[in-house]
Order: structure tokens, then C-alpha cells, then sequence
């Protein structure tokens, strides 16, 4: 099984999925999430440890099967409290 990290790129935004493969500052990942707004964390740091004490609050899409992401600025392993948090976040979609 991948390991599911918390992934910051420079202009793309910060996605949670499994790291399935990275080449320099590119990423491959499998069913991915756009972290797009979230509450119940102070920082990217405390969402990959402890996910979020406020899961209505935040913003996280759908999953997309696979996704490649370029410009990589931090990689961050999740822990399996933030794991089950941040999967409990509701899809956020219209």
C-alpha cells in the first residue's frame, strides 16, 4: 500500500492522497483530495498529525483517481489519526 501524505505545490494548492511515485519536484499520487480550505488544525503540520478537530468546517473535494503534481514544495506523511480524519471530511462538490 502507498503511504498518504499531505502534499504542498507552489501554485497548485495542497492535496492529500497516496504518493505513488516522485521524480525532482513532481509527484505521482492515487485517489487524491484538493485541501482546499480547512478549519480545526493551525498549520498543514498539525492536519497530517492530528487531522481536524473540525471536519464541517472544512473544504476538501472529491477523489480523483490519479493525478500528477509539479512543483513540490513540502511532502508530509500522515498518521493514521489524520488519515481517518481527513477521509471523514465530507466531499465538498455543488
Amino acid at each position: 500500500m502507498s503511504k498518504k501524505v499531505i502534499v504542498r505545490a507552489d501554485r497548485a494548492g495542497v492535496f492529500f492522497g497516496e504518493l505513488k511515485s516522485k521524480n525532482g519536484n513532481e509527484v505521482e499520487m492515487k485517489n487524491v483530495r484538493r485541501l482546499w480550505y480547512w478549519e480545526g488544525a493551525c498549520s498543514l503540520s498539525q492536519l497530517a498529525v492530528d487531522g481536524t478537530s473540525k471536519p464541517d468546517g472544512c473544504k476538501f473535494t472529491v477523489v480523483v483517481p490519479e493525478m500528477t503534481i509539479l512543483d513540490i514544495i513540502e511532502i508530509i506523511p500522515c498518521t493514521q489519526k489524520a488519515i481517518e480524519s481527513i477521509e471523514g471530511v465530507k466531499e465538498w462538490k455543488i
